[in-house]
């Protein structure tokens, strides 16, 4: 334990008396004022050994460090550099797979679209040659009603010039038995229609 030197000092003399007394050599743990100096690691006097120590201590070290630290990381490192390089080449596989398979779905839509495109087109002619033929029948069903009622129209129209003519003529007589008041021939009546209907 230590003593502090004012202790040292007020306990001094009573320690010698009672040694002088007894006739004792002093024993004890009291420390001399002379002592208590400068704090030994700023001491100039120790610097050449703390020198030497931080040489030994520092070169430990960097042995430590050398030996089994850095080879550590430094594996560590090399660990991660191949586990990232093979995700990168896994990643660039991957990427290609993927790409294989957008130009083949891609090649595969634009078939796809080939053949709707001509599925569509085949459709559409079918029904236009569909459409074509059912005009064309009924075309030739309306040429055939027209035809028809052509000739019909053409006997009615000849049934009814035949009937004109009669009619004309017994018009004819009556309008001159209105105006003259006699009678006049059939024949000078058949003659002046049919003069007129030239």
């Amino acid at each position: 334990m230590f003593v502090t030197s004012a202790f040292a000092q007020e306990s001094a003399p009573a320690d010698t008396s009672h040694a002088a007394t007894e006739g004792e050599t002093q024993s004890g743990t009291s420390v001399p004022a002379e002592a208590h100096g400068t704090f030994p690691p700023f001491d100039p006097a120790t610097f050449p050994s703390q020198l030497l120590w931080l040489a030994i201590t520092f070169g430990l070290f960097y042995l430590f460090l050398k030996r089994v630290v850095m080879p550590r990381v430094g594996g560590i490192i090399d660990v991660r550099n191949d586990r990232i390089s093979q995700d990168l080449d896994q990643a660039a596989k991957l990427k290609g797979e993927a790409d294989a398979a957008v130009a083949a779905y891609e090649q595969e839509l634009a078939e796809a679209k080939t053949k709707a495109n001509a599925i569509g087109q085949q459709a559409n002619d079918a029904a236009k040659a569909e459409a074509e033929t059912a005009r064309k029948k009924v075309e030739a069903a309306l040429d055939a009603k027209l035809g028809e009622a052509e000739a019909r129209i053409s006997s009615i129209k000849a049934n009814a010039m035949k009937e004109v003519g009669s009619i004309a003529e017994d018009t004819a007589s009556a309008i001159v038995e209105a105006l003259v008041g006699g009678k006049a021939s059939k024949a000078e009546i058949a003659a002046a229609v049919k003069s007129v209907a030239r």
